[in-house]
C-alpha cells in the first residue's frame, strides 16, 4: 500500500515509497507504520501550517499565524509526491513538521539492516546453492565410480564363473578321456588274449552256436580239442597236469585264465577258489568279488562273473577240499551248483550234498545273494569277505586267514566270528581252517575217457 505523508524541509519536493514495512515480515512493525501513516496523511490534499510564537505557546492561544500550505499527490508510478510552500519571516518559526521523527528514523534504519541481512542472506543462499551443486557432482561421480565398480566385480564373478565352467568342463572331459583310456587298454588287452587265443587255438573264435551247428552237420569234426570251455574240455584234449590254462565259455566273448585240478577224484577240475596261507587279503569290495582277485599260483577268487559264465553253459558240481591245522582233510560235494548273473546279485543254487563232513553250505546258504563288506551288509561287515551271508553264516570260506585254528574276539575287538570256518566240523565259529579248495566240473564228466 503506497500513502503520502510530510516530511523534510522547507520548499522541499520529495517522494517516499512505504516499501519497507511489507518485506520484513514483523507484525510489530508493520502496525507501528500503518499508526505513523494514517498520522501522517490528513483527509484534505492542502493543509494550512500554523507558526509557534517564540515563547513556545500554541497557536489557539496567540491566535493563527499562516506559515504556508502543502499538498500531497500520487504519482502514476505509485509514489507519493508532496509539495509544500512557506514564506520566510524572520519573527516566526513555523513547525518543522517534515523533520523525521525518531521513531521513522529508527525503522529507516532497521529497514536498511534488514535489507543488508537479505543481501547477506541471498550471498548464504548462493553459497550454499553451490556448494549443493558441488555435493551433487561429487554424488554423481561416485555413483560413476560405483557403476564402474560393480560392472568391473560383475565383469570379474563372470569370468570366475566362465572359468570355474570351463574348469568343470575340463574335468568332465579328462575323466571321459580317463574312461576311454581305460576302456580302449582292456580292449588291447582283450585283443591280445584272443590273438593268443587264436594262435594257440586256431578253430576256437568260431561263435559257440555255429561250432554246435558244424558238429551237427559234419560229425567228423571235433572242435572240443581246439575250444576247452572249462578245464574237463582239457582234460578232454589229452593234457592230464595240473596248471594254469585258458578256457572259453561258451556264454562269453573272451578267454580266460583258470586254475585246472587233474589230481582230485579223476581231475578236471576247475578251481574257482583256493585259501592256503593267508597271503592274499579277501576283505575285498563288490567288484573285486564281481572281476576276480589274487594269484592263480598261490590264493584267489575267480571272479562272480567267470563263475557265472562256466556254471550256466551246463550242469556243474562242485567239490570243496577242507583241511585243518592237524593235516586233518575234508571233503563236501554238491550235485548241483550254479550261480546267477549280477543283475541277481550272483544268487546261489546248490544241491544234492555228499562228503566226509556234514553239510554247512547247502542246507543254510542255498538261494541267497552274494554280498561284500561295501554293500551295506551287516553280516559281510562283521564277516570281512564276501560270501552268501544269511544271518549271518555256518560256512565262511572267504573269511579273515587266522593262524593256529581257534582265534579269539577280544584282542582283535571285532563284532562277531570271521574266521575261514566250516562249522559242523569244529562245532563252532572261532576255529579259522588252514586250507580250503572249491573246484566245479560237468556234472556228466567221466575220467580217462575222451569225446
Amino acid at each position: 500500500m503506497t500513502v503520502c505523508y510530510p516530511g523534510g524541509s522547507l520548499f522541499a519536493s520529495f517522494t517516499f515509497l512505504m516499501k519497507f514495512v511489507l518485506p520484513l515480515g514483523s507484525a510489530r512493525m508493520a502496525l507501528r507504520s500503518l499508526i505513523f501513516m494514517a498520522v501522517l496523511n490528513g483527509p484534505s490534499l492542502q493543509k494550512p501550517l500554523a507558526a509557534e510564537d517564540d515563547s513556545g505557546g500554541h497557536p489557539g492561544n496567540t491566535g493563527l499565524i499562516q506559515c504556508g500550505e502543502y499538498s500531497n499527490q500520487v504519482l502514476p508510478n505509485g509514489r507519493c509526491k508532496i509539495i509544500a510552500t512557506l514564506p520566510q519571516m524572520d519573527e516566526q518559526r513555523c513547525p518543522d513538521m517534515f523533520r523525521c521523527t525518531d521513531e521513522v528514523s529508527y525503522w529507516l534504519h532497521e529497514n536498511e539492516e534488514r535489507k543488508q541481512q537479505i543481501l547477506e542472506l541471498r550471498e548464504l543462499i548462493s553459497e550454499l546453492q553451490e556448494e549443493l551443486r558441488n555435493h551433487r557432482h561429487r554424488i554423481k561421480v561416485l555413483e560413476l565410480q560405483h557403476e564402474e565398480k560393480s560392472s568391473r566385480n560383475s565383469t570379474v564373478e563372470q569370468r570366475v564363473q566362465e572359468l570355474e565352467q570351463r574348469y568343470n568342463e575340463a574335468s568332465t572331459l579328462q575323466h571321459i578321456q580317463a574312461t576311454l583310456l581305460y576302456d580302449m587298454q582292456a580292449q588291447i588287452h582283450n585283443i591280445s588274449l584272443l590273438t593268443e587265443w587264436a594262435r594257440r587255438n586256431p578253430g576256437c573264435l568260431v561263435p559257440a552256436e555255429m561250432r554246435s551247428q558244424q558238429e551237427m552237420h559234419h560229425p567228423d569234426v571235433k572242435h572240443a580239442k581246439n575250444c576247452p570251455i572249462d578245464c574237463a574240455s582239457i582234460y578232454y584234449n589229452g593234457i592230464r597236469r595240473s596248471g594254469v590254462y585258458s578256457i572259453m565259455p561258451s556264454v562269453g566273448g573272451l578267454p580266460i585264465e583258470v586254475l585246472c585240478e587233474m589230481d582230485t577224484e579223476g581231475g578236471g577240475w576247475t578251481v574257482i577258489q583256493r585259501r592256503q596261507d593267508g597271503s592274499v587279503n579277501f576283505t575285498r569290495t563288490w567288484n573285486e568279488y564281481k572281476d576276480g582277485f589274487g594269484d592263480l599260483n598261490s590264493e584267489f577268487w575267480l571272479g562272480n562273473e567267470n563263475i557265472h559264465k562256466v556254471t550256466n553253459q551246463g550242469d556243474y558240481s562242485l567239490r570243496i577240499d577242507l583241511e585243518d591245522w592237524n593235516n586233518k582233510h575234508k571233503h563236501a560235494f554238491y550235485q548241483i551248483f550254479s550261480i546267477e548273473d549280477e543283475a541277481n546279485d550272483y544268487r546261489l543254487h546248490v544241491d544234492g550234498f555228499s562228503g566226509t563232513v556234514e553239510d554247512s553250505f547247502a542246507w543254510y546258504h542255498n538261494k541267497r545273494s552274494f554280498s561284500t563288506p561295501d554293500m551295506g551288509n551287516i553280516c559281510a561287515e562283521i564277516s570281512h569277505g564276501g560270501w552268501w551271508y544269511h544271518q549271518c553264516f555256518f560256512s565262511n570260506l572267504n573269511g579273515v586267514y587266522y593262524k593256529g585254528g581257534r582265534y579269539s574276539t577280544k584282542k582283535r575287538k571285532i563284532l562277531g566270528p570271521d574266521g575261514i570256518v566250516w562249522y559242523t566240523w569244529k562245532d563252532t565259529d572261532y576255529y579259522s581252517l588252514k586250507k580250503v579248495t572249491m573246484m566245479i566240473r560237468p556234472r556228466t564228466f567221466r575220467p580217462h575217457l575222451s569225446p
